[in-house]
């Protein structure tokens, strides 16, 4: 496996591929997160390019639009997502795309959290990506599922992943409580669709093996 690292408008890139790939996967996370991924692909003979990217403002990078903090002393959301899907799709997809010496026949998109809703929220505001992995994705952001439910993705994709944590709504904070029933609702509309959908209740709470979440989430989609 080989690595390739490159900044791109404040992020850090890095690019983990070997000479065969013909499928690439995005997937927005923190800092060696990606490596370790990457490294549970390979182990278990999956070809596919990982372009991991980090360095990201959570709350502005990942929200569709502004909202208010979820809780009292946290950060309020900024609604930065379309201006980084701008980054990625015009810089720094490219230039992955070029190290790997063209265009993969698949491009996907994954994310955990935040970055599970953005993965989602991508399809709606560009054509690039043909599958993505939502993997415990903060679907309770408010107006998402109706944004969702209301409009056309860009391209239809070939493959949905979609993930919670059979504890995660168990919270008295009232958007959070939500992720499970949107999560679900929304796996039926795309169903619904034509769309090939996997929804998956894992066990444990939000913060439960994040990484094993992300590599089958990345793995339904090869």
């Amino acid at each position: 496996m080989q690595t390739v690292s490159f900044k791109a408008g404040g992020k850090t890139a890095e690019l983990y591929f070997s000479g065969s790939d013909s499928r690439l996967i995005v997937l927005n996370t923190f800092e060696q997160e990606g490596g370790r991924i990457a490294q549970m692909l390979e182990n278990t003979g999956k070809s596919a390019a990982l372009l991991a990217v980090s360095g990201l403002d959570w709350n502005c990078d990942m929200s569709p639009r502004k909202c208010g903090a979820l809780y009292k002393n946290d950060e309020p959301f900024s609604g930065g997502a379309d201006s980084y899907l701008e980054l990625l799709t015009g810089e720094i997809l490219p230039r992955a795309e070029e190290i790997l010496q063209g265009k993969s026949a698949v491009t996907g998109i994954a994310g955990y959290s935040l970055a599970g809703l953005f993965a989602l929220y991508a399809l709606y505001r560009c054509d690039v990506f043909d599958r993505a992995a939502s993997v415990s994705g903060s679907l309770w952001f408010p107006g998402f599922r109706e944004f969702a439910q209301q409009n056309e993705m860009r391209k239809k994709p070939v493959k949905l992943y979609l993930s919670v944590g059979d504890r995660e709504a168990k919270t008295r904070n009232r958007l959070l409580s939500s992720v499970q029933e949107n999560t679900e609702a929304l796996a039926e509309h795309w169903r619904r669709k034509g769309i090939d959908v996997t929804f998956e209740l894992n066990e444990g709470n939000h913060f439960k093996d994040a990484q094993l979440r992300t590599f089958k989430g990345i793995t339904a989609l090869l």
